[in-house]
């Protein structure tokens, strides 16, 4: 089985810290819908005719869409691709667009899952990130979905921004509790080149991150979801039993999934390709009925390496018999020698054949698997 992602380039404000492909600006929301439309019919071949499991509407702001353009583009999906009967169709939703009319009309045409962007339950950090939302709207936008029907939900949370004590913290992860949210995505503050974040740091505008308060947030979000008794299957995200996003699972899995929409990507299991990030020529592009694209053919070096990188993260960690069996024995050898230091510094373990991090060695995952990787 598959996955689809529909990247919804559009939002109300920009947001200091993001760097995803977005434009505060909605002229062209209804061309863009067209044109997406135009898209789901031209690469309706690029699965092969898998079934898809799973369709992931993200951004952007996908809950900026207005009922008919979400149901034109539902439509279109069912109409083009063979879709799971019991598919899970997740949207991405601010919390200052969420009311009971919304959620009724996401309901109506389909959408099971809802991730909604809180970040943080507290007004300073709402303002010092620059959401749309306030921390009103944060907790009621939970009660709204839930009231809706929307019980397998997700909440963003971002942690180790400056602001943010520890006390704060764990009152956010404590709100999340409270109100019975059975997912939680949360990232420490990442400073990207080029965000408006990354500029006013440079100028002395908003203070630097720093990364032992960000271990800490990390250590003790591990420490009071674990007692919660939430999963922690993936590095960022945390689960009660049954409520794993089967999107991403997909994604650290190295399932094929086809991405529709400007910046989006797609992965067949041999090659990569990605969209064009610009909105205006995205829309030109599929009017003349080309999809704007590049490919990349990947290396069995650069297949094995993603497998090293997306599954250590996972709490299934990386299958020895698989490695040995897909990419041969020298990939074996070479993992398991590079491997010797972080199974001595208790940061990996070996258990059933398979490689997995330990909590010490979740806060340095990256440059763990790095390192483990194949020229």
């Amino acid at each position: 089985m598959a996955g689809i992602y529909l990247h919804i380039p559009f939002c109300k404000k920009a947001c200091h810290y993001c760097n995803f492909h977005f434009s505060t600006s909605l002229t062209l929301k209804n061309d863009f819908t067209g044109a997406l439309l135009r898209e789901i019919e031209l690469q309706h071949n690029y699965l092969q005719g898998e079934v898809i499991e799973t369709v992931y509407l993200g951004g952007g702001t996908p809950s900026l869409l207005e009922r008919q353009e979400l149901e034109s583009i539902m439509h279109k999906l069912r109409q083009e691709f063979t879709i799971h009967p019991r598919a899970e169709f997740t949207l991405e939703a601010n919390p200052d667009d969420i009311s009971p009319e919304k959620l009724a009309a996401w309901k109506e045409a389909g959408i099971n899952r809802l991730s909604i962007g809180i970040q943080s339950f507290f007004e300073e950090d709402l303002q010092w990130m620059n959401r749309a939302h306030d921390a009103r709207q944060a907790e009621e936008s939970i009660r709204l979905a839930q009231a809706a029907g929307f019980h397998n939900l997700t909440i963003d949370l971002i942690y180790g921004t400056p602001g943010l004590t520890d006390e704060r913290w764990q009152k956010n992860v404590q709100t999340a509790l409270a109100l019975d949210v059975p997912h939680l995505s949360c990232y420490a503050l990442t400073v990207e080149p080029g965000t408006a974040l990354q500029k006013m740091i440079a100028v002395h505008k908003k203070e630097a991150v720093e990364e032992d308060k960000q271990a800490r947030h990390f250590i003790l979000l591990m420490q009071w979801l674990g007692e919660a008794g939430y999963e922690h299957y993936e590095i960022s995200n945390f689960a009660k039993p049954g409520f794993r996003s089967r999107h991403n699972t997909s994604y650290w899995q190295g399932k094929s999934y086809l991405g529709l929409g400007p910046s989006a990507h797609s992965f067949n299991g041999s090659a990569r390709q990605w969209n064009i990030a610009n909105n205006a020529l995205y829309i030109q592009s599929l009017r003349q009925d080309k999809v704007p694209l590049e490919e990349e053919q990947l290396s069995a070096a650069q297949r094995l390496n993603e497998y090293i990188m997306i599954s250590l993260r996972t709490i299934e960690g990386i299958d020895l018999d698989r490695l040995q069996q897909q990419f041969g024995e020298a990939a074996h050898h070479s993992v398991m020698a590079s491997l010797q230091p972080y199974l001595l510094n208790n940061q990996c373990r070996v258990t059933d054949r398979k490689i997995v991090l330990t909590s010490e060695g979740k806060l340095f995952a990256d440059g763990i698997a790095a390192s483990l990787f194949v020229e």
